[in-house]
């Protein structure tokens, strides 16, 4: 459908007109739930909520499926040698003297951010974290069950309206809201990913667009008036690869704005450049979203793993342990430096990245140490610009928050002060350093230790998983993965033993089956029957040794989760 046809365009009208009962859901014509039927969710699924989203889909699928087909053609380019660079079609927008739309005081001081899944209890704790922004995320920290995803609507839509409050029975504590809370961005899924318990003129909606336009059909008008200060809803926006893909949302954005009449560029949004191929388009996705952008952001956790999917057929360009892959490799400073050269410039915030560190609650020094190591890390992102940083514990946040106040003084952030001038010389080969380190057996069995639980969790409805006192999400998940790929494939030398072992099957298949019996030692033989460790290694393994990479763990995981259920029926 040409985007500039109305907002549904003429067939897609009469596709919404008229409709029925799906499944306990009244829903209009076109449009057929095959989740789990509840009154709570039948809140947010209302006829009008569910017009808006399918509006969105039918506008927007087939240029969502387009960006697509062009991230494939992109792989076979760097599976035929290729490498990402500057596109020289652009170098108009990175040469342009343009700005980015002013940042809306309710955002200007966004010095720590924390974030995790949109589940009753973080929202609260999160909101009353003393960050000054909370991310409530649909994407990495959540696994996408029919469940977690309603539940996570209603609690968003109680958070919005300042009603949100949780009992928690085991510890008969009662959880409510403080006067003062953090600002509320919301992260919907990547465009990858598809929402099969929903399904729109017999395909499965596209995840982000159910996601964000449930969402945005609830919230706008409450939003706008409790935290937005006349601006928002504000999101965050994950795994996009290129400007066309920044394009989308732009389009996305205007049409929702003009739809409900609020003003062009109400909608903030920032963009996590968390792929390989988007840093050198940092300038071109900002120009996209010039009128409703607030900053990028570094996503480094994902840009390791897009490290190794983009290269995957580039023997000379292996990872080391991933320990050892932090801000201090030369391609990782480079990204972080030109992304903060390329927003302040622009007008707008260089976000930093997550600290995943826990607090370690039964050892005292240990849990110092880590602190320590955290706060040296803040102090290198605010002395290199960043205007903030993020954080996955509440316990972080006084002690990050104490790194960035000393260091920006009075100033909500440093778009003005800091324009790192110096890093506008970074080239394609600053960016595309290949990273030095070492390659142990212990790196190979973390990967895999850390790989298995997180799919056995990630399967049983938790996508924010605690292992070895860091907070995992899918992006870590995805870097064990791959670069065990990447191991097994080119046959590397664990040259950081001092024992020469090459990776193979063989002793890939014998590491797993230690790490299985490491795994049912520490979680208990109980635990580890009642779980789905056995599901989740025979996924994982599957996938460190598939002969062709898959591009996401999670896309290839969640058949395991959709449940469908029979129209008219609303048992679990």
């Amino acid at each position: 459908m040409s985007p500039s046809m109305g907002y549904y365009g003429d067939t897609a009208m009469k596709k919404i007109q008229g409709g029925g009962v799906c499944g306990g859901y009244d829903v209009p014509d076109g449009v057929d739930i095959r989740g789990r039927y509840d009154e709570e969710f039948a809140k947010i699924l209302t006829k009008d909520a569910l017009i808006f989203v399918a509006g969105l889909q039918r506008e927007f699928r087939n240029h969502v499926k387009y960006a697509m087909e062009c991230r494939k053609d992109a792989k076979m380019r760097y599976n035929s040698g290729g490498l990402p660079g500057f596109d020289p079609a652009t170098k108009y927008i990175r040469d342009g003297d343009w700005m980015c739309a002013e940042v809306p005081p309710a955002v200007a001081d966004r010095r720590v951010e924390i974030t995790g899944p949109v589940e009753r209890k973080m929202i609260i704790n999160a909101l009353n974290s003393g960050a000054k922004v909370f991310m409530a995320d649909f994407e990495d920290a959540l696994s996408p069950t029919w469940e977690n995803l309603m539940k996570g609507q209603v609690n968003l839509k109680d958070a919005v309206n300042g009603t949100i409050s949780f009992h928690d029975k085991a510890r008969n504590k009662e959880y409510k809201l403080n006067d003062q809370i953090a600002k509320l961005f919301v992260r919907p899924r990547g465009w990858h990913l598809p929402e099969s318990h929903i399904f729109i003129d017999g395909e499965p909606a596209i995840g982000c667009l159910v996601d964000f336009g449930l969402y945005f059909h609830h919230n706008h008008a409450a939003f706008r008036k409790s935290q937005g200060q006349g601006y928002g809803p504000f999101f965050y926006l994950p795994k996009m690869e290129n400007s066309r893909e920044a394009r989308i949302w732009n389009n996305v954005f205007e049409r929702a704005e003009k739809m409900v009449g609020i003003e062009k560029g109400s909608i903030r949004a920032t963009v996590l450049i968390e792929t390989l191929p988007a840093v050198f388009q940092m300038d071109e996705i900002l120009y996209e979203l010039r009128d409703h952008s607030v900053g990028l952001n570094c996503g480094r956790w994902d840009y390791i793993f897009s490290y190794v999917k983009t290269f995957q057929a580039h023997p000379d360009r292996l990872l080391p342990d991933r320990v050892l892959v932090g801000m201090g490799q030369h391609f990782m400073r480079s990204y972080s430096d030109l992304l903060i050269r390329t927003c302040h410039r622009r007008g707008v915030h260089a976000m930093g990245g997550m600290a995943a560190q826990i607090p370690i609650r039964d050892d005292p020094e240990a849990n110092q140490a880590a602190l320590e190591l955290v706060k040296k890390d803040k102090l290198r992102e605010v002395r290199a610009g960043h205007d903030g940083t993020w954080a996955a514990h509440p316990g972080l946040i006084p002690a990050i928050m104490e790194v960035f106040t000393n260091n920006m003084g009075n100033s909500p952030n440093l778009i003005k002060t800091m324009k790192r001038e110096d890093a506008a010389g970074l080239t394609e080969e600053d960016l595309l350093q290949i990273p030095r380190g070492v390659r142990t057996i212990e790196g190979l069995r973390l990967n895999t230790r850390v790989g298995i639980q997180y799919v056995a969790a990630w399967l049983t409805g938790t996508g924010s998983v605690p292992l070895y006192n860091l907070m995992e999400d899918a992006a870590t998940a995805e870097i064990s993965r791959v670069q065990n790929w990447q191991w097994l494939k080119y046959g590397v030398e664990l040259d950081g033993d001092g024992l020469g072992v090459r990776v193979n099957p063989e002793l890939f298949g014998k590491v797993v089956e230690e790490e299985m019996a490491r795994i049912e030692r520490e979680v208990g033989r109980p635990k580890f029957m009642k779980g789905m460790y056995k599901e989740a290694c025979k996924i994982f393994t599957r996938q460190c040794t598939t002969l062709v990479l898959d591009d996401f763990l999670t896309l290839n995981a969640y058949n395991h989760i959709v449940v469908h259920h029979p129209r008219g029926s609303s048992k679990l």
